[in-house]
This record gives structure tokens, C-alpha cells and sequence, in this order.
């Protein structure tokens, strides 16, 4: 595992790198929280021991800012300080520390509480666990290629723009993002029910074919309600099954499975419903060609406030470029080719 050491005094730097180094692990120095918090933007570091006390930015700054960045993968934090009263451990466990090891740190100590950071991290495999199952989902309709992984990045985009406006701010925290970016995979699950002769026709459905398709929502539900039975209050089990359930659902009550209508809808489902559909217009099926970009932006604005919610419409054309970005960076093979 990759450990990201930050100090600004140079010799603690080095005789913390040497004895991590020793002991096994891949590991780089940050003199400073500034210079770490780039690092850990890039995606390579999840385990962070930092200083507290430091200028330019403290260790306490750098545990906000990293919870702030809105990170795919969970970055454990062990702070290294001599502060020990419990009032001081609170502020660095509200900020987003993880664990702390007094100065001056005792190197077995330091260890142990890096290989429990480890064992926490290892928990993520469930990430993997998650996209894994929602791909073998996708894998039924050969027409889908990227589908998932443009779905959660459009979703992401999405989700921060509405934060950093400032709109719906008290729902959408660091952790919210995270969460719909491991989850939004999910929406189509309960495609695993749906019969091939009615998911891989390559022409329009009939009524009663569009009835079976529908089902797929509450398929996916049911899928997840029945491991939350199992283990219930686990978050991101939660918000999968909201978005299986409503991501069809419609803003003027006239969606599916169950007529939800305004705010009744799920913001995690009213987020990824745009991303799914902007996504299902700018790509290629049997039965349709790819929309433009232009085009499909039309249709989205055109369905503002009926499809639609409109602070999500204004937040999609707020991040446009980053949309097309996206799209570019994961089309399809065969359409690349």
C-alpha cells in the first residue's frame, strides 16, 4: 500500500520514511498539507500519516480539505501530534482524522495503527463487490459498453455542482458523493430478472413488453431491501435501492414504479435519472443511433419540470464541458472503433 508521509520538518520526514520504507511499504513525502492535498487529489494515496501542527496548512486542515475533495476511494488519516486532551481528539475526529499517535511516536505503535487502517480500507473490496455485481447486470445487453461507469461519472459531476452552488448543500455532503458514485451502478440490477426476449429485443416493446421491462425497478429493490433485512441502516444498501426503485420515476408523478412525484422522489434518484438519460441518448443501441451532444441537451431541457427537476437541469448546464469530457474519455470500443 501506498502511504503519503507529511511533516515540514525535514529529518522527522526522512527518519519516518526510511523505517515505513523498511517495514515494507511504498511510501512518498509532502513538506507540506498544501503539496499533500494535490498528491492525494491524483487518486494514489489511501492511507495519509500527517503532523498536526504545520504551516501554510495544519493537519487538521488537510484532514478537512481531503474529506472535501469528494474522493471515489476512503483516504484513512492517522494524525501524528502531542495534543492529547480529549477536547483536541474531538476536533480532529470531527475533522476528519481517523486515528492519532502521540509525538514522540513509538514505531511498533505507529505499525500497528497503520495495519488497522489497512483493515479498514480492505472493507472497500465491497466497492469492488458492488460494480462487479451491477456489471454482470449490464454484461446481459452487449449494447451497453461503458453504460456504468459514464452513469456514476456523469452522477459525481452532477452531485458537486449542486454542492459547491450552494443548492440542496445540507443533503449533498462528501460522504453523499461517495456514496452515489458507488452506487449509481446500481440502477439497473433488476435487469437480471427481465426475460432476454423482451431486455435484448432489437426494436420497439410491446405494451404488455414494456410492462415486463418496468418491472426491472422493483427487481432491483427487492434485491437490495432483502440484504438490508440482512443488514439493516447500512447506508449505501439504502441509497442503491432508492435509485433502483425511482431512478424512472418523473417529476410531474407521471414515472414509474409508483407515480412519485417532486421532492417524494429521492434526490439520489433525481441525480442519476438525468445522468441515465443523457447517457441512453448520446449512445448508440440496435434500435437507435447516438444522439449529438446538442441534442440530447435539448431533450433535457425541453423535460424540465415535467421529467426533470430543475435544479439538476440547471446544474447539467452549469458542467456541460465536463459532460462531454466524460463521454469522449469512455465511449464505447466499438463505437471508437
Amino acid at each position: 500500500m501506498k502511504i503519503l508521509i507529511v511533516d515540514d520538518d525535514e529529518i522527522s520526514l526522512l527518519v519516518l520514511g526510511q523505517a515505513l520504507t523498511a517495514a515494507g511499504y511504498d511510501v512518498q513525502t509532502a513538506s507540506d498539507g498544501k503539496i499533500a492535498l494535490e498528491l492525494v487529489r491524483t487518486g494514489g494515496f489511501r492511507l495519509i500519516v500527517s503532523d498536526w501542527e504545520m504551516p501554510h496548512m495544519t493537519g487538521l486542515e488537510l484532514c478537512r480539505a481531503v474529506r472535501n475533495l469528494g474522493l471515489p476511494g476512503y483516504a484513512y488519516i492517522i494524525l501524528l501530534t502531542a495534543r492529547t486532551l480529549t477536547s483536541q481528539r474531538v476536533e480532529g475526529l470531527t475533522a476528519g482524522a481517523d486515528d492519532f499517535v502521540a509525538k514522540p511516536y513509538n514505531l511498533p505503535e505507529l505499525l500497528a495503527r497503520i495495519n488497522t487502517g489497512q483493515r479498514v480500507l480492505s472493507l472497500e473490496t465491497r466497492d469492488v463487490a458492488i460494480f462487479a455485481l451491477a456489471k454482470l447486470a449490464e454484461s446481459r445487453d452487449p449494447e451497453t459498453g461503458a453504460h456504468l461507469d459514464r452513469v456514476r461519472n456523469y452522477s459525481r459531476v452532477l452531485a458537486q455542482e449542486l454542492a459547491a452552488c450552494g443548492q440542496l448543500a445540507s443533503e449533498i455532503t462528501p460522504e453523499f458523493i461517495r456514496l452515489l458514485y458507488l452506487t449509481s451502478p446500481l440502477h439497473d440490477i433488476g435487469k437480471v430478472g427481465i426475460p432476454d426476449s423482451v431486455l435484448l429485443k432489437p426494436g420497439r416493446l410491446s405494451d404488455r413488453e414494456f410492462e415486463i421491462m418496468k418491472a426491472h425497478t422493483e427487481i432491483g429493490a427487492a434485491t437490495l431491501d432483502a440484504a438490508l433485512a440482512e443488514f439493516p441502516g447500512i447506508k449505501f444498501l439504502e441509497m442503491g435501492r432508492d435509485i433502483a426503485r425511482c431512478h424512472h420515476e418523473r417529476i410531474d408523478g407521471t414515472g414509474y414504479p409508483n407515480g412519485l412525484s417532486g421532492n417524494q422522489i429521492p434526490l439520489c434518484a433525481r441525480i442519476v435519472t438525468v445522468a441515465d438519460v443523457y447517457d441512453a441518448l448520446t449512445s448508440k443501441r440496435v434500435y437507435k443511433n447516438a444522439f449529438a451532444h446538442e441534442v440530447a441537451r435539448s431533450i433535457i431541457l425541453n423535460d424540465s419540470g415535467t421529467h426533470f427537476d430543475p435544479l439538476i437541469v440547471e446544474a447539467f448546464q452549469r458542467c456541460e464541458q465536463q459532460f462531454i469530457q466524460i463521454r469522449d474519455q469512455l465511449q464505447d470500443h466499438r463505437a471508437a472503433a
